[in-house]
């Protein structure tokens, strides 16, 4: 990778913590908010044990009743830090900071601001596009500085392997910028986010994702040499033919070494339907924690499957399974709703 003030790291390298946001009854999760909290708790008392937690709260009311929620299920709250901001919804993959971290010395870490629009303006987001800013005037981030960027981009959009090479998908950024070339934003994406080499996917999208087919959803590092996604083997289904053609692309793909990629396929749940609805119950979104990956669960019999082929793509780390069927009925899973903070970003012992 070439000499920068900054680089972008892997989601595999330490952190300080995650960042969350709980839903409350002003956000779309008011239908099913009991629900949804559920997988909120079971979510922060998983990432407790391995770092702590930032959960973004509306206010003083809501702070006390999710520390209330956590505290009867026996989490560590000891572990949890809240902060108070508005906010539209809890999707902080796509609102919250993308970070760099400097090479160079002082200041330590770039909070990439960019443009959230709401997934290309299909949600109010004003409140969202505005977290960013919000959170560091709260004195949340150490030794960093904000970079605001007049470009539409998401964090779930976007994924590297710390090492120069960033994955991504060509509905997502074209949907995003229709004037735009593979070549023009290539240079953008590189300049922004220090990265050498993108690799771009021309296939795979799954129904019930309206994020125009988030990389997070599809396909990951699991470290340079290796990617895990996720596959369909189920002739019958509707995204057999597409996620095949994806499978085809990533096998195809080389590492900065010119060797193919180790490829670890994940297994297909059943499809879910809510009201007639399919929904996008992909395990390629998972969580990647300081000693840990959190893996979206469904009920379904694939859970397990999934978590063996994740075992596999991470040898030395433990994988926990976080039910997730209530997160996808708003067409997002777990690595959706989180932000990682490396290491240093913010205090540590709470």
């Amino acid at each position: 990778m070439p000499t920068s003030d900054a680089r972008f790291p892997a989601e595999w390298e330490p952190q300080s913590a995650v960042l969350i946001a709980w839903p409350h009854d002003g956000t779309d999760w008011a239908a099913r908010l009991a629900e949804v909290e559920t997988t909120y708790v079971a979510l922060v008392a998983a990432i407790t044990r391995f770092q702590p937690v930032v959960i973004v709260v509306a206010d003083a009311t809501l702070q006390a009743h999710a520390t209330a929620r956590l505290d009867d299920a026996g989490v560590d709250v000891a572990r949890v830090r809240f902060v108070i901001a508005p906010y539209d919804d809890t999707w902080l993959r796509d609102s919250g900071p993308v970070t760099l971290v400097s090479t160079t010395g002082h200041p330590a870490f770039t909070l990439l601001d960019f443009r959230f629009t709401g997934w290309g303006g299909k949600f109010e987001a004003g409140a969202d596009d505005r977290l960013i800013e919000r959170l560091n005037n709260l004195n949340l981030f150490l030794t960093s500085s904000v970079q605001s960027i007049d470009f539409a981009l998401e964090g779930g959009a976007i994924e590297t392997d710390g090492d120069g090479t960033l994955l991504t998908t060509w509905q997502c950024l074209h949907e995003r910028h229709p004037e735009a070339s593979r070549e023009e934003l290539t240079a953008k994406l590189s300049g922004w986010l220090r990265q050498d080499r993108v690799l771009w996917l021309d296939h795979g999208a799954l129904e019930g994702d309206d994020t125009d087919a988030h990389i997070d959803t599809l396909a990951r590092f699991a470290a340079p040499d290796a990617i895990v996604f996720q596959a369909c083997d189920d002739p019958d289904d509707s995204h057999f033919a597409d996620l095949r053609a994806m499978a085809a692309e990533i096998a195809a793909l080389r590492t900065r070494d010119g060797q193919p990629y180790r490829l670890f396929p994940l297994p297909w749940a059943r499809p879910v339907l809510d009201e007639g609805r399919r929904l996008a119950a992909s395990y390629a979104n998972f969580l990647i924690v300081n000693g840990a990956v959190l893996m979206p669960a469904y009920g379904d019999p694939a859970d397990t499957a999934a978590a063996a082929v994740l075992a596999q793509a991470f040898p030395d780390r433990e994988v926990v399974q976080v039910p997730c069927r209530p997160l996808i009925w708003q067409n997002g899973s777990l690595h959706c709703i989180t932000m990682q903070l490396p290491q240093g970003l913010v205090e540590s012992d709470f």
